[in-house]
């Protein structure tokens, strides 16, 4: 792990490595996501930056990227996840191996220490699932993760 970055959660927390709800599941992103990933958001960028929690971030990138550079990215994503310092999950359709339509953040606030910072996405042809997910999300981050409530930030839906 990076010395400027610690653990986001106890070290006897159990970090989940899956979540079903109605019509989604969540895994942790990685490698294998990258060209059902990449085509996820690509195809969705305008919608993806009109989402809450994503207005104004300037995330994703209006011209996209190369699979390698989404590549990269996932890389990384999971890399924080192993080290146990920021959470990223693929969306996928269904309770199998689905299509993935999303994505599911979490980290620690940048702004303002001991705040989590959850954001989610769904591509644009998934939309009518960004209410729902954001509710099971927030639930399972109430009962299941180490969080208090009051502390955590998901934008409303």
């Amino acid at each position: 792990m990076s010395e400027d970055r610690q653990c986001f959660v106890p070290e006897d927390f159990e970090v989940p490595r899956a979540f079903v709800a109605d019509g989604f599941r969540l895994e942790p992103l990685g490698e294998r996501h990258n060209a059902r990933d990449l085509a996820a958001w690509s195809g969705s960028i305008a919608h993806i930056r009109a989402t809450p929690g994503f207005v104004g971030r300037g995330w994703p990138p209006v011209d996209g990227m190369s699979a390698e550079a989404n590549l990269a990215d996932l890389v990384r994503h999971a890399r924080e996840f192993e080290e146990r310092v920021a959470f990223a999950y693929s969306v996928l359709e269904g309770d199998g191996d689905g299509d993935v339509v999303g994505c599911l953040y979490i980290h620690p606030a940048r702004e303002t220490p001991g705040r989590v910072q959850v954001s989610s996405w769904v591509r644009a042809d998934r939309a009518a699932l960004d209410g729902p997910l954001y509710e099971a999300v927030g639930r399972w981050l109430r009962e299941v993760w180490p969080f208090d409530g009051e502390r955590i930030d998901y934008a409303p839906r």
